[in-house]
């Protein structure tokens, strides 16, 4: 482990130094010394965050346990430990041997969110890493990123050599093999980008060239190396059985967003909703057997002592195996008083059993997510849930003593008329009306969360060619939904209208906007994700500076048959489908979730042509 003594000067300048020492509980890296192969797994956000990322703990586990690489953490420093480094010219270091990150083999980040961006740039800098590829010479380290936002990688395209497209679990131990081989062989940075290419599930954009039309639309999007690609096709795990689950991990010492056991239950969704990425790019539906679940927990709460377990999917109520699961668990977290949360429930599917049962560990509040306040609305996003099933579902609450909701909800969706605003308010009282109906009698209050995000149309989803509100009439919607608003037990909170703005562009946004983040990036625009630096005007400046019309990203309709930055990679399910769910969308015409009817998305052949969503049976 390091000896902190060196970086004791400037840890003693800083808020919080648990952030930048590592050491903690449950922390282990195979000797660096003896490693063939060293990785930096680096977070693009402050320790807090990137210690609750799931994600991150997995592949870092994988690597730790391959036999011949070591990997180790870093995250965005706060401004304050920022300051720290610059001023006394110390590089960015990793937290487990306090070595700086440009003495490593491989930087990786993972790219959650768009906002993030500028902290990949800042990171590099920090770790003295030249920020372009095409600068990076032989003894700099190959930069590969992957994650969510990785399915449009054109925004940071020039700061990247390797992006890995999917899940990564048995994709980036290819390209570590491959890249350890190419090592001790004597490759050049230049042919181990191009063997890198000819793997499955990797982008290497410096092997692309991008044309344009006058109107700024894309002409072409082509491999500039003969071998290359032209699409790139993401990876999955197939069996999630036997997939690495990290039982032992660090445990930090601070309090971070996500302070428990997560245990990832499924991957993939079986419904359609039509804005949602995660739902899309996830596919096919996967689950773990609720055996080996039950393990993982249990292994994980002996190792790390948390006394929380949280089960982690795009919608717990999905899994199909759900009552056994929880029955495992609670034969044993009873005893040991450890709590269960269940974080996300689809309303139609709202378990009155199940919910007894977590009850009877903890009593916490409820979260939904109806996502539009009419009905109309509903449809045309796919949500395929009734007003009707809504306050069934919340009586049964009330009925177990329940009090406090949280719904969900977003304003600008395509098609939205005000009516549709005002509808979210008007749902929030008839859920306030239902709690003094039923059967509690009135007795206690009620408080019902109304929480409305904007927005954001985001690559591979139906929505993908829709524009986003101009800023003023977002702000001008959730004006007038706190005026529908007529009652103190409904609580109102909104996101930042100009936060989502700027997100919309990185979203749909093509190569060229790596100017601007470059731009950004001497302007000293960083930790965009919080409030307090987070500036509108900045980035307004920045995008002025670069040439760049923001609108013509977050604002423009797409045309439906125009190239898009992102249409070289195949995540299985196929433009024609998005094409179809789009048309349909603009009808209202709802489409059944993959268990009623397999829709033919195109995911199932991902698979080898069955469906996982029911035991490997194709329902098409």
């Amino acid at each position: 482990m390091t000896d902190y003594n060196k970086y004791a000067p400037l840890l003693e300048k800083v808020e919080k130094p648990g952030r930048y020492i590592g050491n903690e509980f449950g922390s282990e890296i195979p000797n660096p010394e003896t490693a063939d192969l060293r990785i930096c797994f680096c977070f693009p956000d402050t320790y807090e965050i990137g210690m609750s990322n799931l994600g991150m703990k997995i592949l870092q586990n994988c690597f730790n346990q391959s036999g011949y690489i070591s990997c180790e953490r870093s995250y965005m420093p706060w401004t304050d430990m920022r300051s720290q480094l610059i001023e006394n010219d110390v590089p960015l270091y990793a937290l487990e041997s306090g070595d700086p990150i440009n003495a490593f083999d491989i930087v990786a980040f993972t790219l959650q969110y768009e906002l993030c961006y500028t902290n990949v740039l800042q990171m590099l800098s920090l770790g003295k890493i030249p920020l372009l590829s095409s600068q990076r010479g032989e003894s700099d380290p190959i930069i590969i990123a992957g994650g969510p936002c990785a399915y449009n990688p054109e925004p940071v395209a020039d700061f990247i050599d390797i992006f890995s497209i999917g899940e990564g679990e048995e994709a980036l131990l290819e390209l570590t093999d491959l890249i350890n081989n190419c090592k001790k062989q004597g490759a050049s940075r230049e042919e181990i980008l191009y063997k890198a290419s000819q793997l499955k599930g990797f982008y290497v954009p410096s092997l692309y060239t991008v044309e344009y039309n006058q109107d700024g639309t894309i002409k072409s999007f082509t491999p500039n190396k003969a071998g290359v690609p032209a699409t790139v096709k993401k990876r999955i795990i197939s069996d999630l059985d036997k997939v690495r689950f990290p039982r032992k991990c660090a445990v930090p010492f601070l309090e971070t967003v996500h302070d428990r056991v997560m245990l990832e239950v499924f991957r993939g969704c079986i419904r359609g909703c039509r804005f949602c990425q995660a739902g899309m790019i996830y596919r096919p539906y996967r689950e773990k057997s609720p055996a080996v679940l039950n393990a993982d927990a249990y292994e994980s709460v002996q190792n790390t002592g948390y006394p929380e377990i949280s089960l982690t999917s795009l919608s717990i109520s999905d899994y199909t195996h759900l009552r056994e699961l929880i029955d495992s668990l609670l034969s044993w977290t009873d005893d040991k008083k450890v709590n269960l949360s269940l974080p996300s429930m689809r309303i139609d599917n709202f378990y009155e059993e199940l919910l007894e049962k977590v009850s009877s560990v903890r009593k916490s509040g409820l979260t939904f997510a109806p996502e539009a306040g009419t009905q109309r609305l509903r449809d045309v996003i796919n949500k395929n849930i009734t007003e009707e099933e809504i306050l069934t579902a919340m009586e049964k609450a009330f009925g177990m003593g329940r009090n406090s909701l949280k719904l969900y909800f977003m304003n600008g969706l395509p098609t939205e008329t005000d009516a549709d605003i005002c509808g979210i308010a008007q749902l929030g009282q008839n859920i306030v009306n239902t709690y003094y109906s039923s059967k509690r009698g009135g007795k206690g209050g009620v408080n019902v969360t109304i929480s409305v995000s904007c927005f954001v149309p985001k690559p591979f989803t139906p929505f993908q060619w829709e524009p986003q509100d101009s800023l003023e009439e977002l702000e001008r919607k959730q004006q007038l939904l706190k005026s529908e608003i007529k009652t103190k037990k409904i609580s109102y909170k909104y996101h930042d209208a100009r936060v989502s703005r700027i997100e919309a562009v990185f979203a749909r946004g093509d190569r060229r906007l790596c100017k601007a983040m470059l731009e950004a990036f001497n302007q000293g625009l960083m930790l965009d994700g919080w409030d307090e630096f987070f500036s509108y005007d900045k980035w307004m400046s920045v995008f002025e500076q670069s040439g760049i019309d923001p609108a013509f990203y977050a604002n423009r309709r797409f045309d439906i048959d125009e190239i898009l930055p992102w249409d070289f990679i195949d995540i299985g399910v196929t433009k024609k489908f998005m094409k179809l769910e789009y048309q349909k969308s603009l009808q209202a015409q709802t489409t059944p979730d993959c268990r009623t009817k397999c829709s033919g998305c195109g995911a199932s052949a991902l698979c080898d042509g069955k469906c996982i969503c029911d035991g490997g049976v194709s329902n098409g």
